[in-house]
């Protein structure tokens, strides 16, 4: 509950997504179906949709026959389902790297295969050293090094009980159109949506890690992401896998980010361990962190994110250092 207030102001910001990085990333508002497999999962929707009232989800619950005569492609496990009918689905290999030119065009210079070695603080600026022989000196500082994140807190004396985990995805053959909205399973283990050419993208599981920079879903991970596709979903059964990946996501023991300030050294700010919900509230993260290096402070709160959570118990609470190096932000934000 605690990423609604984030998550409504990304809804806001994919709304004008053309506007903000100059394509659409095949972004569609065709809803998201969350699916039960029990009655236990069907009370946990209630209690959701009850809970979340008040942000503007307008959560729909369907029973068995509801779900059968709306979608009639679900499978027969499934009990009921939870349809947010102003959710929508992106293509990331789209849209991250059209964030990247949008930056670019915005004046921000983006340095890829540069792998950081070392990050210091001299008393009046971070200095940050790259593999690629680069040497970068800037007022803030943001921690977004997703997985290996916690590494960098670390240095900064904010250690998290960071883990990694390698998600399995996979891609079908292209088949005839049945899944109008993107979906999901209440508890997780897999979702799904099907694209305008057909195909099926699927995910669930894990693969495992290669080295510590690539991961594969594996054979066995594979098969259990068809196999329980084809109970869910009917018409994926026969249906091939034409492509599979992995990555190496970061994930914390409350399955909630780190996002704000560093409450050891100013001008740094966290904004990692998605654990893997980051694509639909990036944006609203990154305005909030934007915030922050231009005001001094962001629109919504952050507090719930704070790494302060991690550290042991103190005799007096921390407070945060007001920012004093803001950077004075443009109007050219209200884009957003």
């Amino acid at each position: 509950m605690s990423q609604l207030p984030l998550s409504q102001r990304a809804h806001q910001i994919w709304s004008g997504l053309c506007e903000l990085i100059g394509i659409d990333g095949e972004y569609q508002r065709s809803g998201h179906l969350k699916l039960a497999r029990s009655e236990q999962d069907m009370d946990a929707l209630r209690s959701y949709a009850e809970a979340s009232q008040g942000f503007g989800l307008d959560l729909q619950l369907l029973d068995r026959e509801q779900l059968r005569a709306r979608y009639p492609w679900a499978g027969d496990v499934a009990v009921g389902a939870s349809l947010c009918a102003d959710d929508g689905h992106a293509n990331p290999r789209l849209v991250s790297p059209a964030f990247a030119r949008a930056a670019r065009r915005a004046g921000a210079q983006v340095f890829e295969q540069a792998p950081v070695s070392e990050v210091s603080h001299d008393g009046n600026a971070f200095i940050v050293t790259t593999a690629s022989g680069l040497t970068l000196r800037a007022p803030w500082l943001l921690n977004c090094a997703g997985a290996w994140a916690g590494a960098l807190a670390a240095q900064f004396n904010e250690p998290v009980p960071m883990y990694s985990g390698h998600p399995a995805m996979l891609v079908t053959e292209p088949l005839p159109m049945f899944m109008d909205v993107s979906t999901g399973v209440e508890g997780g283990g897999i979702y799904a949506r099907q694209v305008a050419r057909g195909n099926c993208v699927l995910g669930g599981g894990q693969g495992f890690a290669l080295g510590p920079a690539h991961a594969r879903p594996g054979q066995a991970a594979v098969l259990d992401i068809l196999r329980n596709a084809v109970e869910l979903y009917p018409p994926l059964a026969g249906a091939q896998a034409i492509r599979t990946w992995s990555g190496t996501e970061g994930y914390l023991p409350d399955r909630e980010p780190v996002l704000g300030p560093s409450l050891t050294r100013p001008g740094l700010l966290h904004g990692f361990g998605f654990a893997g919900a980051g694509f639909q509230i990036g944006p609203a993260a990154g305005e909030a962190l934007a915030e922050w290096v231009c005001g001094g402070a962001s629109t919504i709160s952050l507090e719930a994110f704070s790494i302060g959570r991690f550290r042991q118990a103190a005799s007096q609470p921390t407070e945060i250092e007001p920012a004093t190096n803001v950077i004075p932000l443009h109007r050219g934000r209200s884009s957003l």
